[in-house]
């Protein structure tokens, strides 16, 4: 186990360029390993979550080609190509890896075994495995993994998720790309729409439809192949969300994070910080993509507390950590209600940024799947740990940052999984 050390800064200050979407990343092989055409992505994040989509697919037989400055190449395979794996596939701690997956082998005519690490084996698959029966895939092993997937002969049907979330949608629509007939997915409130986009940029027959004055949305894949296209992966979001978060609370920082993805399913911690007070500047780009980019400053200024609609949650699950840092710094109390799938993550979330934070000071409580913060306070410097996951280690070292004394994140080495060169970054801009 690695511990990372953080203390105080006075100030941050720069420009940076966050490494590759994990999610539009993941995605690039998992759905261009379904293509009927060869294609070139750059910008790929490497880190262990993303290598485990890419040795999947190479396990099934889909050709994965280094082209050098974050560049591969894909082979064309289709999902009529496959070859069944010569044994489990290793999904580490890589939960959109295993769901996605799911919905790819589940029109596949042979069995494949997933197996993960200690903390992936703790999170539920039911929610992806029930409505993939449905649709005429099998699954042997429960609600966890290891379970092995034995694909079958797909009929598209529609499904009403009971709880929204962009990995069950995605394994849904990646069936019903091979499936009989259209799949419609309702889902109750908006969620990360980068498999939709991904669709369609390679050509799938995919349909949105939304209620004016309602949140929930059907959406419907047609069957059919995938034709792929060369794809330049923006900067991740998540990622740059720490730097956001740490710019805005560390006084007279002022940080611009450069070629980030602007997916607005996936922004709304901006809208949060700015109703908090924050000084955001937003500079889109012209590129075009399946994905929005732009270039993001954030300058510090004091902040308040806000209230957290569960609607917006789905749309900042992976940014509410670092935003309870920042909610230790704003005047008043920062309320985040409907937070329940943070429980589910790699840790429970809630359970492990409350532990952290209340050890350095903060005026911070759970009451059931809500979390209460009060703030300004002021935090102090305190061995703390990460709980295996990776944006509880990245969110503790930015609190560190506004701490009396130095922080201490043991585990720091989870951090890898999404966002490896962390901590260089996060030195880069310190200014004092």
């Amino acid at each position: 186990m690695s511990d990372l050390i953080v203390r105080p800064a006075s100030s941050l200050e720069g420009t940076l360029t966050i490494p590759g979407d994990k999610s539009v990343s993941h995605r690039a092989f998992l759905l261009g390993g379904l293509c009927h055409r060869s294609f070139r992505a750059t910008g790929l994040l490497n880190s262990d979550d993303v290598q485990r989509s890419r040795r999947a697919m190479e396990a099934l037989g889909v050709s994965v080609r280094d082209a050098g400055e974050g560049a591969v190449e894909v082979q064309r395979t289709g999902r009529e190509g496959f070859r069944k794996p010569s044994g489990p596939l290793e999904m580490g701690n890589s939960g959109t890896t295993t769901r996605l997956l799911m919905g790819i082998l589940a029109g596949c005519a042979f069995p494949v075994t997933l197996q993960g690490d200690e903390s992936l084996s703790r999170r539920p698959m039911r929610r992806v495995t029930e409505p993939l029966t449905r649709m005429g895939a099998a699954f042997e092993g429960g609600d966890h993994l290891p379970l092995t997937v034995r694909g079958g002969k797909l009929k598209g049907i529609r499904y009403e998720m009971p709880v929204a979330s962009a990995q069950v949608k995605s394994a849904l629509l990646l069936a019903g790309l091979g499936a009989d007939g259209p799949t419609t997915v309702v889902e109750p409130l908006p969620t990360r729409d980068h498999t939709e986009r991904m669709l369609r940029w390679m050509g799938a027959k995919i349909e949105i439809a939304s209620a004016p004055s309602a949140k929930q949305s059907d959406i419907t894949i047609y069957p059919g192949p995938l034709t792929a296209r060369d794809l330049r992966v923006p900067g991740d979001f998540s990622s740059a969300a720490f730097f956001l978060a740490a710019a805005s609370i560390v006084p007279g920082s002022r940080v611009t994070v450069e070629g980030v993805g602007l997916n607005p399913t996936r922004t709304a911690l901006l809208d949060l910080l700015r109703r908090m007070g924050a000084d955001l500047k937003i500079q889109p780009s012209s590129e075009s993509g399946p994905e929005p980019i732009g270039d993001i400053t954030v300058s510090a200024r004091p902040l308040k507390g806000i209230e957290v609609d569960p609607a917006v949650v789905p749309n900042a699950i992976d940014e509410l950590p670092v935003l309870m840092v920042a909610a230790t710094q704003a005047e008043g109390v920062t309320r985040l209600e409907g937070v329940a799938e943070l429980r589910v993550k790699e840790t429970d979330r809630i359970r492990s940024m409350v532990a952290g934070l209340s050890s350095m000071g903060a005026c911070i409580r759970e009451e059931g799947d809500a979390v209460f913060v009060e703030g300004p306070c002021r935090l102090r410097g305190a061995r703390v740990e990460s709980f295996g996951d990776h944006r509880t280690a990245m969110a503790l070292a930015v609190a560190g940052l506004v701490a009396e004394g130095p922080t201490q994140v043991q585990g720091s080495e989870w951090i890898n999984i999404s966002f490896p060169e962390f901590g260089r970054l996060l030195e880069g801009l310190r200014r004092g």
